[in-house]
């Protein structure tokens, strides 16, 4: 059974149209990254989820219940971390934790989920006080109250350093491990880029692509960079590489030749650059990031 399910989810506010027809499946034990630019109705996505908005049609459902009819059913069984989470300045972390357990009818030990985000001398004192990166790794510390079986995470690294960064994302892939799903909206691509199974884009309301990050690398055609250090750069090896099938664009920096191509075509490169007369000294290899797919699949040139 899928965690998520949405199909033909319109939402429109007055003239605006947030989201258009929107199908989307995130299945039962996966990561899922959700990625658009701002306005793109991620937001808006995530509302309907948790029926903090109702769509204007279509259907909604999580861990196989309706979202709308089952809401309170269903808030027992998820974690959330909302963009923007604001504490209660004169609450401290076990207040908050406790208010949290409690709700969820679980047994949770604060101390132990406030070690587990990396605030554990902080959970007596007062969250007022807290910096950013405290008020997320609390907020984190909330949505895990009870083991839940689906984790809503918005911007979830927010005010994070990049320790706290990588602590959050080993978090996130220890409760995928447990079994479960894990849906989260994410600015930083690298995150995205280094715990999900899968992705989705999201571009004025609609998903224009969907799979796993390797095979969005190969859809949006964002190939990859080849290196190669010679001992002199020369024209002929220059024009050489140019020349391969498959290769897109040739620069050259001081000794290097830097070669955009397609995966199946960096032996060529190779072997035409020597045939020139070039020794090559060294090559590396790097395929394109998140960052160049999503622009892919988000910039004007491809709507």
């Amino acid at each position: 059974m899928p965690a998520i399910e949405l199909h033909g989810v319109t939402k429109r506010y007055g003239d605006v149209t947030a989201l258009h027809d929107l199908d989307l499946t995130v299945e039962d034990g996966e990561i899922y990254g959700f990625l658009g630019p701002n306005g793109a109705g991620k937001s808006t996505t995530i509302d309907i989820l948790l029926d903090f908005v109702r769509p204007t049609s279509g259907t909604a459902s999580v861990l196989g219940m309706d979202a709308q009819t089952d809401s309170q059913a269903i808030r027992r069984r998820i974690g959330v971390l909302p963009e923007g989470f604001h504490v209660y300045e004169r609450l401290t972390a076990r207040q908050h934790l406790n208010f949290a357990i409690e709700s969820k009818g679980a047994s949770d030990d604060p101390e132990a989920l406030l070690e587990r985000v990396g605030i554990p001398d902080a959970v007596d004192r007062k969250a007022g006080g807290f910096s950013k990166g405290m008020q997320q790794r609390l907020a984190l510390a909330i949505s895990l109250v009870g083991e839940p079986d689906l984790l809503i995470l918005d911007e979830p690294s927010t005010g994070l350093d990049p320790n706290g960064a990588r602590e959050m994302r080993a978090i996130i892939t220890e409760e995928a491990d447990r079994g479960a799903t894990v849906f989260f909206s994410s600015h930083i691509l690298e995150q995205v880029e280094a715990v999900c199974d899968r992705v989705g884009i999201l571009k004025s309301g609609e998903l224009v692509a969907e799979d796993s990050i390797e095979a969005l690398r190969s859809a949006a055609d964002t190939g990859t960079t080849l290196t190669v250090t010679l001992d002199a750069v020369t024209d002929a090896a220059a024009d050489a590489a140019r020349d391969v099938p498959g290769v897109s664009e040739v620069s050259v920096d001081g000794d290097r030749l830097v070669v955009r191509t397609d995966s199946a075509a960096k032996t060529d490169v190779l072997d035409a650059v020597e045939s020139t007369g070039a020794d090559v000294r060294d090559f590396s290899t790097e395929q394109a990031s998140l960052d160049d797919v999503f622009a892919a699949y988000t910039e004007e040139v491809m709507a």
